[in-house]
């Protein structure tokens, strides 16, 4: 039987490459659920129930606030998740945890190939460059209309600096600087956010000695490249057990 996609957030600018994208991969597309009205031609299902009783896997773009009624829905059904929602709380995250130890989830702040590289580029920098002397700076710019600052991906670079570092990315992140702050202190992982116009998405981790510094930049020109890396790993998540997996894992990084 041929692999059945489902997507949720099929009325927004994802949703709507993914269906195009799920078609040219040459499998079958089960259906959308949405707030908003389903592309032409798309099944529009009710409920993340309804469209997990018509999926093998369910590719997952809304928002933060269906995340876990997504996960217990998802979870109850045994369908495969693939999530690129970010802005969880911490209640999301369990609830993201406690799916994935009955269903496969890849979760992801981002599908792109180039972004899950400069994760991996930007863990080993941060275990290479000493922190005492390497001031690590994440800035982003995204359009207008982004939910949430720091991004999901800007965040996912911080984590991979901290891991590096063996730190909490939690415990030496400062986001936002305004006023007198005083001077930076030692092992700081600092993020700027930036909104404006329709980019799509730019994003650069820079290594700042008293000698030197390393810049890592990606930058998105098309939110496709989102929806091709999505369904790629709807597909290489098909079949697998239950767990928590990353974009990484999909690309056997």
């Amino acid at each position: 039987m041929m692999l059945r996609i489902g997507i949720a957030g099929v009325s927004g600018r994802v949703g709507r490459l993914l269906v195009e994208e799920v078609a040219a991969a040459g499998v079958v597309l089960a259906g959308g659920y949405s707030r908003g009205a389903a592309p032409e031609g798309v099944v529009r299902f009710g409920s993340i129930g309804e469209l997990a009783a018509a999926s093998d896997v369910v590719i997952d773009f809304t928002h933060a606030d269906t995340l876990r009624e997504h996960a217990a829905g998802l979870a109850s059904s045994k369908v495969a998740w693939v999530l690129g929602t970010t802005g969880f709380s911490a209640a999301d995250e369990a609830a993201l945890a406690a799916a994935a130890e009955v269903i496969p989830v890849v979760a992801a702040p981002n599908f792109s190939p180039g972004v899950n590289l400069v994760f991996a580029l930007a863990e080993k920098l941060g275990a290479s460059l000493p922190a005492s002397a390497y001031d690590a700076e994440i800035s982003e710019m995204h359009h207008r209309q982004k939910l949430d600052a720091p991004s999901g991906t800007a965040l996912g670079i911080g984590r991979a600096v901290a891991a590096g570092r063996g730190v909490a990315l939690g415990d030496v992140m400062v986001s936002g600087r305004n006023g007198h702050t005083g001077p930076r202190k030692d092992g700081e992982i600092g993020f700027a956010a930036l909104r404006g116009g329709q980019i799509v998405g730019r994003h650069t981790v820079s290594f700042t000695a008293g000698t030197e510094q390393i810049s890592l930049t990606h930058e998105a020109f098309d939110r496709r490249l989102y929806a091709q890396g999505a369904v790629r790993a709807a597909i290489w998540l098909h079949g697998r057990n239950p767990g928590l997996y990353s974009m990484r894992d999909v690309l056997g990084m």
